[in-house]
């Protein structure tokens, strides 16, 4: 009889979980989303320092903001893998960081066929200028948060960061040669 029962309550529960709409994926709890998500709207909530001021578009400050951090030349798929952006998209941004003289091609010694890019002085006092300026808005933006959860957030994007197996550091990217 309790077998009965065990088997009628097993197919009871199953017609209700069929007659249940299925789950579906809540975009707003799925964390890709989200980091995406954020990740336009901090990137758009910049583009403002550079865009108004400077004409630049977010391809163009990423090609000038990754040549500004490192200490010497590197190549366009450099940029473009180092920022996640496709590399047609640097590519035009470079041919008008060019034409701007914002940055400036030099010799591979080491490959005389392959070009790399550097900040030219004009670029380089346009790097200057802007950076204060970004981290200024970044601290805005991180305003919500306490000393504590900075860090914490910090951790926590270095974790996943590390479980994809991202470069966290430009020594770190230098050291594997990864881009």
């Amino acid at each position: 009889m309790a077998r009965t029962s065990d088997i009628a309550l097993k197919a009871r529960e199953a017609d209700e979980a069929s007659a249940r709409p299925k789950a579906r994926l809540d975009l707003f709890k799925f964390v890709p989303f989200r980091l995406n998500r954020l990740a336009a709207e901090v990137s758009s909530a910049l583009s403002v320092e550079y865009q108004e001021r400077h004409g630049l578009d977010i391809p163009a400050w990423r090609v000038i903001a990754t040549l500004g951090f490192r200490n010497d030349a590197c190549s366009a798929q450099y940029i473009a893998q180092c920022t996640r952006t496709h590399k047609s998209t640097i590519s035009r941004a470079v041919t008008t960081l060019l034409h701007q003289e914002l940055i400036e091609r030099v010799e591979n010694e080491a490959d005389r066929r392959e070009f790399r890019l550097q900040l030219t002085k004009k670029g380089r006092a346009l790097y200057e200028e802007l950076f204060p300026q970004l981290l200024r808005r970044e601290d805005e933006i991180l305003a919500c948060l306490s000393a504590q959860e900075r860090k914490q957030l910090a951790a926590l994007l270095g974790k996943i960061e590390q479980s994809l197996d991202l470069i966290q550091t430009s020594e770190e990217a230098d050291a594997k040669q990864a881009y």
